[in-house]
């Protein structure tokens, strides 16, 4: 019988992952691919932010996994994972339901021979009173989506009743300045600036008061602090208020309470501070998990009590040799997907498995239009900062080697010059 791979989680990783096996193992008939995944489309998740400010139209940018299956010879299957059998090497998943709340697909089991687990991450609010409440998060396309059409719902109300539009203010307050916080404050401020073009002046740009707060002492608190200034200089010269050294303690209806009792008011509030994995990983099946759900794997990314079960991606802690776990960026997403694809092949051929270095290329920041800052890595380039245009370049062309490993090089070319010609004929901003 046909080995079975079986991954669930679309997002970068898996979705590489089932695109580069499928092409492969699923297109010689070596194995049997199986990608899971709750959702039918998938949209590269560092572009999330684009879509909540409405930079971004998800539904130009979305990849249909039915779609990328057939053209790669792999399968999908829709539904969320909610338990597995190691003993009968199976996986469970849950009923998928339609708008209406009606059961779309019944609750069902997968049979797996190997199984690889890319369930990606969701926002950590570590517990505080009032988040789940009264913040948005910024985990799934649906989510930023929403966040988009409350902000754009504020500027159509304004925009109905220009006698108050001397006074009409917005207040978002984004907590967590790593990556997220900063990439979504910098592009609100582009957002109000073009929104205001585009007639909606209901409210003025400088109305859209943004407060980014942080609980660490600097923004991007993960990122070298020779990257980390200038970004907080910038946001500064945009009218963002940006705080450091300010937990949030409370989350209430009309704002956000920090530790020494600063009371922030805002209508819309964004919680991008911290990550776990879901939580029906933890201990799943015995499998050995850490205390933000990450399941425990080797340098092979097998998991520490199971070989036939593989992790990687943020819902995975893999050890580094400087006894740290490697970070959970995309970047090391793509690279674990990489050596996951050698490494199932060579598994099937007997061969012992690849052991997986995590290796930084760098960071880069983008501050919507405005600029990018970051810093590149390599054997050839050393350490080398990047500000300006040419950082926003190379931010651009991360997005562009994802297109390419699951398009390929000629289509991921087609779909930059459709990107170059639409920019004539739509809005620069969605305005629905």
């Amino acid at each position: 019988m046909t080995h079975h791979i079986v991954i669930v989680g679309g997002g970068a990783g898996g979705i590489e992952l089932a695109t580069r096996l499928g092409r492969s193992l699923g297109k010689r008939g070596q194995a049997r691919i199986t990608l899971v995944d709750g959702n039918l489309t998938h949209i590269w998740k560092p572009l999330l932010h684009e879509v909540a400010a409405g930079s971004l139209n998800s539904s130009e940018d979305e990849l249909n996994y039915v779609a990328q299956a057939k053209w790669n010879h792999f399968e999908f299957q829709l539904g969320r994972m909610c338990g597995l059998d190691r003993q009968r090497k199976i996986i469970q998943l849950q009923a998928t339901l339609d708008e209406d709340g009606s059961e779309l697909v019944p609750p069902r089991e997968i049979a797996y021979d190997t199984l690889v687990l890319a369930v990606g991450s969701t926002t950590n609010d570590f517990g505080t009173p009032g988040a789940a409440e009264h913040c948005i998060f910024l985990d799934t396309r649906q989510q930023a989506e929403r966040f988009h059409q409350l902000l754009l719902n504020q500027y159509l109300r304004a925009h109905a009743n220009p006698e108050h539009s001397a006074t009409e203010q917005i207040n978002v307050a984004i907590i967590g300045a790593g990556a997220t916080g900063v990439e979504l404050a910098a592009e609100l401020h582009h957002a109000a600036r073009l929104l205001a073009a585009y007639g909606l002046d209901g409210i003025r740009p400088e109305n859209l008061r943004l407060t980014l707060v942080e609980a660490g002492p600097r923004v991007l608190p993960a990122l070298p602090e020779r990257i980390s200034v200038p970004v907080h200089e910038t946001l500064e010269k945009l009218g963002v208020t940006v705080l450091t050294g300010s937990p949030v303690s409370e989350v209430a209806e009309e704002g956000l309470c920090t530790a020494d009792g600063q009371l922030i008011p805002a209508s819309l509030k964004v919680w991008a501070a911290g990550i776990r994995a879901p939580r029906f990983l933890n201990e799943i099946d015995g499998l050995e998990s850490n205390r933000i759900n990450q399941l425990v794997v080797l340098p092979t990314l097998q998991t520490t009590r199971d070989e036939h079960i593989f992790a990687f991606g943020d819902c995975a802690a893999c050890p580094q040799p400087d006894g740290k776990n490697v970070p959970p960026r995309a970047q090391a997403a793509h690279q674990q997907a990489s050596l996951l694809a050698k490494s199932l092949k060579r598994r099937l051929e007997g061969k012992p498995l690849l052991e997986y270095r995590y290796r930084d290329y760098g960071s880069l920041i983008s501050l919507s239009s405005f600029s990018a800052v970051g810093n590149l890595m390599g054997n050839l380039t050393g350490d080398v900062m990047l500000e300006g245009r040419l950082a926003r370049w190379f931010y651009v062309s991360l997005y562009r080697l994802h297109q390419m490993a699951l398009y390929g090089k000629f289509r991921t070319l087609l779909l930059m010059l459709s990107d170059r010609l639409g920019r004539s004929t739509e809005p620069r901003l969605k305005l629905h």
